[in-house]
């Protein structure tokens, strides 16, 4: 069995998790998170070169405080202590999203983590937090008009850029990353919910019943054999019967 390349996760249904067993919602953040270095692992094991985690979207901003703080407080022990680690594996650790509402402290512990794994090559760890798809385009749109009123990109440019040239601003491309091969949404829900937008057009798309902190290495390994079953033919017939 042959993994992807680059599997992305929409790690999703830590609340009905904690509904279902009577438990306040902190707790099944808490068990998401604690299922995140496990995965990363499976994913490891199998090959796979880049792994993008959608940890906490701009939307999730909207959520009770009480929620919010809870989660901005996993997100700091996950930093400190399962992506440390991780680095210190040799995995190379980046964060993409809109990091203008994060704490110092908070930011502190992100350009620590992506400093001290810099060098690391054994495979990718992309976090996803305070990330959105249609964020993301906007973003790359003003670095490139801010390119174009510091001289750095000309009218001509603008005039014959094509998508590949437009991708280089977005945050995936910027962080080395390429585009998913295959998207994992876990839940139930079957929809992107504003994750890379851009990025997912030809991405294979897998959803699954199971809530993220029960997702298990049986369900990754099902989720890359689906994969592998499928034709990827980016929009030509190759291969069609």
């Amino acid at each position: 069995m042959t993994a992807p390349n680059h599997i992305a996760i929409i790690m999703d249904g830590n609340y009905r998790w904690a509904r279902k067993r009577g438990l306040p919602v902190g707790a099944g953040h808490r068990a998401g998170a604690e299922n995140v270095r496990p995965r990363v692992m499976d994913c490891l094991d199998r090959g796979v070169n880049y792994l993008t985690l959608f940890a906490f979207s701009t939307e999730n901003w909207q959520r009770p405080k009480s929620e919010v703080r809870v989660l901005m407080n996993l997100v700091r022990r996950v930093l400190d202590d399962e992506l440390s680690e991780l680095a210190e594996l040799g995995l190379r650790i980046r964060v993409i999203g809109d990091r203008r509402r994060f704490s110092d402290d908070l930011l502190r512990r992100i350009e620590r983590v992506e400093h001290v794994s810099e060098v690391n090559s054994r495979m990718t760890l992309t976090v996803a937090l305070s990330y959105g798809g249609r964020w993301d385009i906007l973003q790359a749109m003003r670095a490139v008009a801010k390119a174009v009123l510091e001289g750095r990109v000309s009218e001509a440019d603008i005039e014959a850029m094509d998508e590949e040239t437009f991708g280089r601003f977005l945050s995936l491309e910027r962080a080395g990353v390429p585009q998913p091969d295959l998207l994992i949404r876990t839940g139930r829900e079957q929809r992107l919910s504003n994750f890379c937008i851009w990025d997912l057009s030809y991405t294979e798309l897998y959803f699954t019943d199971a809530l993220w902190p029960d997702f298990a290495t049986v369900d990754l390994d099902a989720a890359i054999a689906a994969y592998g079953a499928r034709l990827r033919r980016f929009g030509d017939r190759r291969g069609e019967a």
